[in-house]
Protein backbone atom coordinates (compact mmCIF):
# COMPACT_ATOMS: atom_id res chain seq x y z
CA UNK A 1 0.00 0.00 0.00
CA UNK A 2 3.14 1.97 -0.10
CA UNK A 3 3.05 5.77 -2.14
CA UNK A 4 -0.68 6.18 -1.75
CA UNK A 5 -2.44 9.10 -1.66
CA UNK A 6 -5.72 10.00 0.50
CA UNK A 7 -8.25 9.12 -2.16
CA UNK A 8 -6.70 5.89 -2.39
CA UNK A 9 -6.85 5.33 1.35
CA UNK A 10 -10.00 6.44 1.49
CA UNK A 11 -11.46 3.91 -1.58
CA UNK A 12 -9.37 0.56 1.14
CA UNK A 13 -11.20 1.90 4.15
CA UNK A 14 -14.45 2.02 2.05
CA UNK A 15 -13.94 -1.77 0.73
CA UNK A 16 -12.90 -3.00 3.69
CA UNK A 17 -16.26 -1.02 5.34
CA UNK A 18 -18.58 -2.65 2.70
CA UNK A 19 -16.73 -5.45 3.23
CA UNK A 20 -18.41 -6.38 7.11
CA UNK A 21 -21.80 -4.63 5.25
CA UNK A 22 -20.63 -1.22 6.75
CA UNK A 23 -21.80 1.26 3.83
CA UNK A 24 -21.17 5.00 3.72
CA UNK A 25 -22.60 7.49 2.09
CA UNK A 26 -20.59 9.36 -1.01
CA UNK A 27 -20.14 12.19 1.66
CA UNK A 28 -19.32 10.07 4.39
CA UNK A 29 -16.76 8.54 2.12
CA UNK A 30 -15.57 12.15 1.28
CA UNK A 31 -14.91 12.75 5.41
CA UNK A 32 -12.56 9.76 5.96
CA UNK A 33 -9.73 10.83 8.32
CA UNK A 34 -6.83 9.39 7.32
CA UNK A 35 -4.34 10.43 10.47
CA UNK A 36 -0.94 9.52 10.66
CA UNK A 37 -0.39 11.17 13.47
CA UNK A 38 2.55 13.65 11.63
CA UNK A 39 5.10 10.55 11.23
CA UNK A 40 4.57 10.03 8.02
CA UNK A 41 4.18 6.30 8.63
CA UNK A 42 0.96 5.49 8.12
CA UNK A 43 0.80 1.79 7.30
CA UNK A 44 2.70 1.24 10.15
CA UNK A 45 1.30 4.11 12.78
CA UNK A 46 -2.14 5.50 12.24
CA UNK A 47 -5.41 5.06 12.03
CA UNK A 48 -8.07 5.67 9.59
CA UNK A 49 -11.76 6.90 11.10
CA UNK A 50 -15.38 7.35 10.14
CA UNK A 51 -17.19 10.08 12.29
CA UNK A 52 -21.09 9.31 12.10
CA UNK A 53 -22.30 11.77 15.21
CA UNK A 54 -20.08 14.03 17.91
CA UNK A 55 -22.35 15.98 19.27
CA UNK A 56 -21.55 17.67 23.02
CA UNK A 57 -22.95 14.83 24.76
CA UNK A 58 -22.23 11.91 22.59
CA UNK A 59 -20.13 10.30 19.64
CA UNK A 60 -20.30 7.17 17.30
CA UNK A 61 -17.45 6.46 15.39
CA UNK A 62 -16.16 3.46 13.14
CA UNK A 63 -12.12 2.85 13.44
CA UNK A 64 -9.97 0.99 10.52
CA UNK A 65 -6.81 -0.65 11.22
CA UNK A 66 -4.60 -1.87 8.28
CA UNK A 67 -2.73 -4.74 8.71
CA UNK A 68 -0.46 -4.49 11.26
CA UNK A 69 -0.88 -0.73 11.84
CA UNK A 70 -0.87 1.10 15.58
CA UNK A 71 -2.84 3.55 16.85
CA UNK A 72 -0.17 5.04 19.52
CA UNK A 73 -0.19 5.44 23.10
CA UNK A 74 -2.62 8.30 24.22
CA UNK A 75 -5.06 9.35 26.64
CA UNK A 76 -8.48 11.42 26.90
CA UNK A 77 -7.96 14.01 29.91
CA UNK A 78 -10.11 15.83 32.19
CA UNK A 79 -11.65 18.65 30.07
CA UNK A 80 -10.93 22.21 29.91
CA UNK A 81 -14.14 22.81 32.02
CA UNK A 82 -13.61 19.81 34.29
CA UNK A 83 -15.85 17.83 33.27
CA UNK A 84 -14.15 14.05 32.91
CA UNK A 85 -12.25 13.06 29.73
CA UNK A 86 -13.83 10.72 27.28
CA UNK A 87 -15.21 7.33 28.10
CA UNK A 88 -15.03 5.10 25.07
CA UNK A 89 -16.19 1.80 24.91
CA UNK A 90 -14.43 -0.29 21.43
CA UNK A 91 -16.28 -3.39 19.79
CA UNK A 92 -15.07 -5.00 17.46
CA UNK A 93 -16.26 -5.65 14.15
CA UNK A 94 -14.24 -7.44 12.02
CA UNK A 95 -10.23 -8.75 12.48
CA UNK A 96 -8.52 -9.33 15.68
CA UNK A 97 -7.69 -6.00 18.08
CA UNK A 98 -4.91 -6.09 20.40
CA UNK A 99 -5.61 -3.31 22.68
CA UNK A 100 -3.61 -2.37 25.52
CA UNK A 101 -4.53 -0.42 28.67
CA UNK A 102 -2.92 0.45 32.10
CA UNK A 103 -3.32 -2.63 34.74
CA UNK A 104 -0.98 -5.66 35.01
CA UNK A 105 1.40 -5.73 32.33
CA UNK A 106 0.12 -8.98 29.89
CA UNK A 107 3.30 -11.56 30.55
CA UNK A 108 3.63 -12.71 27.54
CA UNK A 109 1.52 -10.20 25.12
CA UNK A 110 0.99 -11.40 21.44
CA UNK A 111 2.11 -8.32 19.57
CA UNK A 112 3.92 -5.11 20.51
CA UNK A 113 4.20 -1.52 19.28
CA UNK A 114 6.60 -0.28 16.48
CA UNK A 115 9.89 -1.24 17.41
CA UNK A 116 11.93 1.87 16.89
CA UNK A 117 9.05 3.59 18.77
CA UNK A 118 8.77 1.56 22.10
CA UNK A 119 10.28 4.26 24.26
CA UNK A 120 6.76 5.83 23.61
CA UNK A 121 4.95 3.38 25.26
CA UNK A 122 4.48 2.67 28.68
CA UNK A 123 1.09 0.26 29.05
CA UNK A 124 0.80 -3.50 28.27
CA UNK A 125 -2.16 -4.98 29.95
CA UNK A 126 -3.27 -6.87 27.07
CA UNK A 127 -7.26 -6.87 25.58
CA UNK A 128 -7.78 -8.99 22.54
CA UNK A 129 -11.24 -8.26 20.92
CA UNK A 130 -12.06 -10.48 18.49
CA UNK A 131 -15.75 -9.77 16.22
CA UNK A 132 -18.50 -9.17 18.50
CA UNK A 133 -16.48 -8.12 21.48
CA UNK A 134 -16.09 -5.09 23.31
CA UNK A 135 -14.68 -3.63 26.17
CA UNK A 136 -15.07 -0.07 27.61
CA UNK A 137 -11.62 2.04 28.43
CA UNK A 138 -12.25 4.69 31.24
CA UNK A 139 -11.35 8.19 31.06
CA UNK A 140 -7.81 9.25 31.16
CA UNK A 141 -6.80 5.97 30.90
CA UNK A 142 -3.50 5.79 28.95
CA UNK A 143 -4.68 2.90 25.67
CA UNK A 144 -2.96 1.87 22.38
CA UNK A 145 -3.97 -0.76 20.23
CA UNK A 146 -2.84 -2.56 17.37
CA UNK A 147 -4.78 -5.07 14.72
CA UNK A 148 -3.78 -8.10 13.83
CA UNK A 149 -3.07 -9.44 10.51
CA UNK A 150 -6.00 -8.88 8.58
CA UNK A 151 -6.48 -5.20 9.65
CA UNK A 152 -9.43 -4.52 11.81
CA UNK A 153 -12.78 -2.61 12.23
CA UNK A 154 -13.42 -1.39 15.57
CA UNK A 155 -16.97 0.46 15.85
CA UNK A 156 -16.38 3.38 19.34
CA UNK A 157 -19.19 4.53 21.07
CA UNK A 158 -18.38 7.42 23.74
CA UNK A 159 -18.77 10.65 25.02
CA UNK A 160 -17.81 13.39 22.82
CA UNK A 161 -14.78 13.73 21.19
CA UNK A 162 -12.23 16.73 21.68
CA UNK A 163 -9.56 14.69 19.92
CA UNK A 164 -7.06 18.10 20.03
CA UNK A 165 -6.96 17.56 23.44
CA UNK A 166 -5.92 14.23 23.27
CA UNK A 167 -2.46 13.56 24.88
CA UNK A 168 0.12 10.99 22.98
CA UNK A 169 2.82 9.79 25.20
CA UNK A 170 5.18 10.29 21.90
CA UNK A 171 5.87 13.99 21.96
CA UNK A 172 6.46 13.90 18.03
CA UNK A 173 2.70 13.16 17.56
CA UNK A 174 0.51 15.68 15.52
CA UNK A 175 -3.54 14.69 16.05
CA UNK A 176 -4.40 17.30 14.39
CA UNK A 177 -2.87 18.05 10.92
CA UNK A 178 -1.41 22.08 10.90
Amino acid sequence: MANLQTKDYRAIVTNMLADTGIILTQAEQEEIEIADFGLNNLEKTGLQLVTYVNTERYCAKDLVLFPHQTCPEHRHPSRKNGDPGKLETFRCRKGTVYLYVEGEPTVSPITSPPAEDFKYYSVFHEVILHPGEQYTIPENTKHWFKAGEEGAIVSEFSSNSEDETDIFTDPRIKRIPE
